[in-house]
């Protein structure tokens, strides 16, 4: 495994890998290992890439280096009373480089937001082995393309992020968790959709398989308790709500924006129309376990079948599906990410050759590394 210190080394790492046509693999804390095919590649981890260059609480923006774990990040944000807005998850060796990289976000990204739109900056090292840096360390920025947009969500298969700038937001001063019993999947989705388009200014909403509905108020205490107050009233004719202490709403949260405990060897992680959510759980076997979230613009599904069902019954709705775990031999045979269309693809294998024109990156993670020359542009 190839440990890189800073930029610089990364770039020397690089430079030679494209130099001797080898492939390399960027890894941060491996958490994320087992989403794509299995595949034979030298391991570049940026783990060591750590520490804060600058963060200024008062303007609202952090600067960190890639390998550094993504609790710290949230601790030290936490301590200046800040929160990362886009609710990123993930597992105790989760970094921030891996998880803006993976475009990890969680229940509040409905209201708030992606990864992408709250990278500000970056310096990183191109397929090429040169470094270049983009965005700025400012909220507002204008100037060139917004190359931070394009590299959250990549999975690396652009460039190697070594640093980051984020925009961080202030956290709310008090959170309650609304939430409602006994909802079929169509029910909850109709009481989520009445929540989220109200006066009530709901940040959050998900719902589970045993018909639990949560939504979640945030800000400063007297407005939070004026909106609680509301919105019984507002979804009468949904459903009866109640006030769910922390402790027992946490997991449930968890639950709903990672798709954690769900049943199964295999779970997909769908996006879709909300309108569709309650539509795509009818139409999937007995037994398969789900959760919603993002108002039910994402669904969370966990089964044992190794076919391609979930995926097939996503697109008849509109929707996509990723197969983010699985045993080895479906992850060989299944591509992770949904199919697009040939032209999406073309313009995809460009914009990698522009950045990583001899595939350093393209280890056979993803179906497309291999198909991007045999795509036509």
């Amino acid at each position: 495994m190839l440990e890189p210190r800073d930029a610089a080394d990364l770039a020397e790492i690089v430079a030679d890998a494209a130099a001797q046509g080898r492939k390399l693999e960027l890894r941060g804390g491996g958490t994320k290992a087992a989403f794509g095919a299995p595949r034979e590649a030298e391991v570049a981890s940026l783990a060591g890439l750590t520490g804060v260059v600058d963060y200024d609480p008062a303007e609202l923006v952090l600067t960190v280096r890639a390998g550094t774990l993504l609790s710290d990040v949230q601790a030290l944000v936490a301590s200046e009373g800040q929160m990362l807005a886009f609710e990123p998850w993930g597992e105790p060796a989760a970094t921030i480089g891996g998880t803006v990289a993976a475009g990890v976000a969680g229940s509040r990204r409905v209201t708030a937001g992606s990864a992408r739109d709250h990278l500000l900056g970056l310096t990183a090292v191109s397929g090429r082995g040169e470094v270049f840096v983009a965005g700025a360390k400012v909220v507002k920025n204008v100037t060139g393309y917004d190359l931070p947009k394009l590299m959250a969500g990549s999975w690396g298969r652009l460039g190697a992020m070594a640093e980051l700038t984020l925009k961080v937001l202030p956290a709310p001063r008090h959170v309650v968790t609304l939430a409602a019993r006994g909802l079929a999947p169509a029910a909850a989705h109709a009481a989520m959709a009445c929540a989220l388009g109200s006066r009530a200014d709901v940040s959050a909403a998900a719902a589970l398989p045993d018909g639990t509905v949560l939504l979640r108020v945030a800000g400063f205490a007297p407005s939070v308790a004026a909106r609680c107050a509301v919105l019984p009233d507002l979804l009468a004719g949904h459903c009866a709500l109640e006030a769910m202490a922390e402790d027992e709403a946490a997991p449930l949260w968890r639950q709903a924006m990672a798709g954690e405990a769900l049943r199964g060897t295999v779970r997909w992680d769908v996006h879709l129309p909300p309108r569709h959510a309650a539509e795509l759980i009818a139409a999937l076997p007995e037994g398969t376990d789900w959760a919603m979230d993002w108002g039910g613009g994402r669904l969370w599904i966990g089964t044992d079948r190794e076919d391609q069902a979930v995926r097939e019954a996503a697109a008849r709705l509109g929707g996509e599906a990723r197969l983010v775990v699985a045993p080895e031999a479906m992850r060989a045979r299944l591509n992770a990410f949904h199919p697009r269309a040939r032209s999406v693809l073309a313009l995809e294998a460009r914009v990698r050759r522009a950045f990583d024109p001899k595939g350093v990156f393209a280890t056979g993670r993803f179906a497309e590394d291999g198909d991007a020359d045999a795509v036509s542009a």
